[in-house]
């Protein structure tokens, strides 16, 4: 709840109350039990994106903590298989994927696949420019995440490690950052840690 109102999941359905074109951005949406299921994104009209599935990845990340997802249908030609992004199904056998946490493996083993230093991005866009994008490929996962470095200047095979916001999280993809190894707690931006 905030100054304008609530947004609560009663029954499986949102229930809206309040004066909402005044709602704060990035307003976490919890279901009765506390689980995140959604998260508010203002406009002039209100706009409620729903994670479904997908919520358990973005819960984490406020956390600390980087999941992705594991094929483990003993049918499937590519059981095994992780994925990051996470994916709720697998690509190949449509069977629901198993959560698997990558933290550990993306502190051991993440490095900068490819990268892109920009100064135009897209509407609404809340990082620092130059934003400096990058691909990051982890050890034993199939697929390659884009992400953000937040700090020093990218290069490709630059090994690099997870920083989190867990302080005012806004459950959304900004809350994962990448910083070279070796970066000391100093240099991280506000509102973030290992």
């Amino acid at each position: 709840m905030n100054k304008y109102g609530t947004i609560k999941v009663i029954e499986n359905r949102y229930k809206i109350d309040g004066v909402h074109h005044f709602m704060d951005p990035n307003m976490p949406i919890r279901r009765a039990d506390g689980k995140l299921c959604g998260v508010t994104n203002p406009r002039s009209m209100n706009y409620i994106h729903s994670y479904g599935g997908e919520a358990v990845f973005f819960e984490n990340l406020s956390q600390g903590r980087l999941f992705g997802s594991k094929c483990e249908n003993p049918d499937c030609e590519f059981k095994g298989t992780v994925y990051m992004p996470f994916r709720i199904h697998c690509p190949d056998c449509l069977g629901k994927n198993t959560v698997y946490d990558l933290t550990e493996t993306a502190k051991k083993s993440s490095k900068v696949h490819t990268f892109m230093i920009t100064e135009r991005t897209g509407a609404f866009n809340t990082l620092k420019k130059p934003i400096k994008f990058i691909n990051v490929e982890f050890e034993g996962v199939s697929t390659i995440l884009m992400g953000y470095l937040s700090v020093g200047e990218p290069e490709i095979g630059m090994r690099v490690v997870p920083i989190f916001r867990k302080k005012n999280p806004t459950y959304t993809i900004t809350d994962l950052s990448w910083v070279p190894e070796g970066t000391s707690d100093s240099k991280l931006p506000e509102g973030f840690s290992f």
